[in-house]
Order: structure tokens, then C-alpha cells, then sequence
């Protein structure tokens, strides 16, 4: 088992490069709804660089990535069965489906927006744009706690950093408005 950490290693690089597209994806998102109102010419060249940009970060980076952080969790995991019958690993697992689930919502938006399909506010975007957030903190908690009990306490601490979340997108949205009306 001398190559674990590599393994491992790998692992985490990709599940960061994962992430990474996860947290900005939606980002171009609200950037592509918001051109969307913008006067021409604006409006056509500001979307056309959005949608490149999303294109590429989705598939050069974050679908490989997702992929390779798979590839190399199961190879984990035939190298260490034993994590199967483990609460913790059978919980993490199914936050990683829930996490898959939010990915391949993302990509219908995605495919939506190339195709300059606006079915949702910017401000929806910003409140989706946390998902992942809320992903990142349930599944490292649990890989590096590793208990059933102390999973309970980091579903609350992930309620609650919802709650949060969504009173500083609710006061960014108010601060943004406020500052639209004084003419900044």
C-alpha cells in the first residue's frame, strides 16, 4: 500500500479542481443573467466571453475533474473495503450522490445559458452558487471526523451555516439595491 497516498493525493487535487468549478460556474452564471439585461452592444459581447468562459471551465475542468475525484475514490475504496461498512463512509457517500445531483442540475443551467435560455434571477444564482459550499463542508467533515455521533453536530453547524448564508445573500441583495437607487 505504498502507493495509498498517492492515490489519495490525487484524489484531493481533483476533488479541489471539482470544487473550484463548482464555487464559479454559477458565478459566470449570475455575470450571463445579468448581461442579459444590459444594452447593446454590451449585452451580445459581455455573453459571448461568458459563455466561452463557462464552456471551458465546465468541460476542461470541472466535468475532468469530477470524473478523475471518482476514478480515484473508488480506487480508495478497493484498497480499503473495510470503509464500506463504516457509518460515516456510507453518510459521505450519500452527500457525494447529493453533490452529483446538484453537478447535473448545474449542467442543465449551463446548457440553458448557452443557449441564452434565462429561467432564473440572478439572485436565485447567488443562492444556488452556496450548494456546493454546503457540500464541501459536510463531506470534509465527515472524512476527517469519521464518526456517526459527531455527523449529527455537523448537520446542525451546516443548517445553521445555511441560515447564514442566506441572511448575507438576503443583506448583499438589500446593500445592492440601496446603493442601485443612490445612483452608485
Amino acid at each position: 500500500m505504498e502507493y495509498y497516498n498517492y492515490i489519495k493525493s490525487l484524489h484531493l487535487i481533483f476533488v479541489v479542481t471539482w470544487f473550484a468549478g463548482l464555487f464559479y460556474e454559477p458565478r459566470l452564471f449570475i455575470y450571463h443573467i445579468e448581461a442579459s439585461k444590459k444594452n447593446t452592444p454590451a449585452k451580445e459581447i459581455l455573453e459571448k466571453q461568458l459563455k466561452i468562459m463557462s464552456r471551458r471551465l465546465w468541460y476542461i475542468i470541472t466535468w475532468p475533474s469530477a470524473i478523475l475525484a471518482s476514478v480515484f475514490a473508488i480506487w480508495l475504496l478497493i484498497l480499503m473495503p473495510e470503509w464500506l461498512y463504516q457509518s460515516w463512509m456510507l453518510i459521505k457517500i450519500g452527500f457525494i450522490l447529493l453533490l452529483y445531483a446538484y453537478h447535473l442540475k448545474t449542467h442543465q443551467m449551463f446548457l440553458q445559458l448557452q443557449r441564452d435560455e434565462i429561467k432564473y434571477s440572478s439572485n436565485f444564482m447567488r443562492i444556488w452558487n452556496e450548494g456546493a459550499t454546503l457540500f464541501l463542508f459536510a463531506i470534509i467533515f465527515l472524512a476527517i471526523v469519521k464518526s456517526a455521533i459527531h455527523w449529527i453536530f455537523m448537520v446542525l453547524g451546516t443548517l445553521g451555516l445555511i441560515v447564514f448564508l442566506m441572511l448575507a445573500i438576503k443583506l448583499y441583495k438589500r446593500l445592492r439595491e440601496k446603493s442601485t437607487d443612490n445612483g452608485d
